[in-house]
């Protein structure tokens, strides 16, 4: 028996405000949590549309990415990140790497913040604002016709026609995992509790031991590692 659509929206609202909740940057003063929720119930919707049960997967796994993906593609649409914040960030990023291959090896904060002519203080605000870039690069759906996000795109390879395609997904997928095997044991168990866990950044402060503020500057910190890794591995395969 078929539910109407309200019924079915309410349902699952509580699975809407679990995901906004989750989301790096929903506390930011700027951006409205109710405006969140109106996208991520846009994701639901198309979720409750498409969802297939016979292929065997519970509908809060498949509504989930979804819901992100409304919500990312809103903010993307609304170019909420300022010009000024979007030149730094690319510029932390080239600079990273660039320092990385330089010396050889990951830079510390001090070095880093020299070649950037900034104080430490304002690098651990770059690393904050790190997560809300890589967070909708990683989580958007990439067009109309595909709306799996790109890291679903990475974890599935079996769905692939084209076999550089898929030697290609399985090669970033063994360097990230090489890369967080390496990381020192406080910066994996962030990405473990945030990815892995969801646990919120607040909830793995009070896990760690440490500030709020603190876990986002850490896991901005990985994350751009991890983007450094990426670019590396995109000029070193075959286009």
């Amino acid at each position: 028996m078929k539910l109407n659509k309200e019924k079915l929206i309410m349902s699952y609202l509580p699975l809407v405000k679990y995901v906004v909740d989750r989301l790096p940057f929903s506390s930011l003063p700027h951006i409205s949590r109710e405006d969140l929720i109106s996208s991520g119930v846009i994701g639901l919707l198309k979720a409750l549309e498409s969802f297939d049960p016979s292929r065997g997967v519970k509908f809060k796994t498949y509504a989930i990415p979804r819901i992100k993906g409304a919500i990312m593609d809103e903010l993307r649409r609304l170019d909420w990140i300022p010009r000024s914040l979007r030149k730094k960030a690319d510029l932390l990023e080239k600079t990273y790497s660039c320092l990385e291959k330089k010396l050889g090896r990951t830079p510390t904060d001090k070095e880093l913040s020299r070649e950037l002519n900034i104080s430490e203080k304002d690098l651990f605000k770059l690393y904050t604002q790190v997560n809300h870039f890589s967070y909708i690069s990683l989580n958007a759906a990439s067009s109309e016709q595909d709306d799996r996000t790109l890291t679903e795109k990475i974890a599935s390879t079996n769905d692939s026609q084209n076999p550089m395609e898929t030697l290609k997904k399985n090669e970033v997928k063994r360097i990230l995992k090489r890369a967080l095997e390496n990381l020192p044991s406080r910066e994996r168990m962030i990405i473990i509790l945030y990815y892995y866990e969801e646990l919120t950044f607040k909830e793995i402060g009070h896990v760690l031991g440490i500030s709020e503020s603190r876990v986002s500057q850490i896991h901005g910190k990985v994350i751009l590692k991890l983007r450094a890794t990426l670019a590396e591995l995109r000029e070193s395969l075959p286009a």
